[in-house]
């Protein structure tokens, strides 16, 4: 009894491992979005007000996503693969927790996104973020297919 239950919950935390792939896909789309819209402020095709009130209300759905397929990975015992999202769990945090003072939830504060500093600190960070989202994708999608092979 107690076999068949530990296999049905193995099963189950098992097939959890898809929900990372698929979660992994929609931090790719929001990376490749943050990705254009900085390069929409760059050109001048947008103003910055609207920008920002597009791109903060992607922010804690990002975070949130990542931080949930990491409490699947510590359900099922992927150590390795939580301690590799670590670090970008930790950057998440600290750089919520240092944002500018604003009325609502997000990162991007309309009166500095245009410095040149905070421009292209965030088209780096969006690009940093792609190939991590991009890399760990390949990754997540290796591990499901190797477990689905293996039971």
């Amino acid at each position: 009894m107690h076999f068949a239950l530990s296999q049905t919950l193995n099963a189950t935390l098992r097939s959890l491992l898809v929900s990372p792939s698929v979660d992994n896909a929609f931090l790719i789309f929001f990376a490749v979005f943050h990705i254009i819209a900085f390069d929409e402020l760059k050109t001048d095709f947008k103003n910055p007000i609207d920008q920002c009130n597009t791109l903060n209300p992607l922010v804690l759905p990002e975070y949130i996503i990542h931080i949930l397929f990491n409490l699947l990975f510590l359900l099922c015992g992927e150590f390795f693969t939580l301690m590799l999202n670590i670090p970008l769990i930790a950057y998440h945090i600290h750089r919520y927790l240092h944002r500018p003072v604003m009325s609502g939830p997000g990162l991007y504060d309309p009166t500095t996104i245009m410095n040149a500093d905070q421009l292209t600190r965030a088209t780096n960070e969006g690009w940093i973020k792609l190939g991590f989202y991009l890399l760990s994708f390949f990754y997540y999608l290796y591990g499901m297919i190797s477990s689905l092979i293996t039971t």
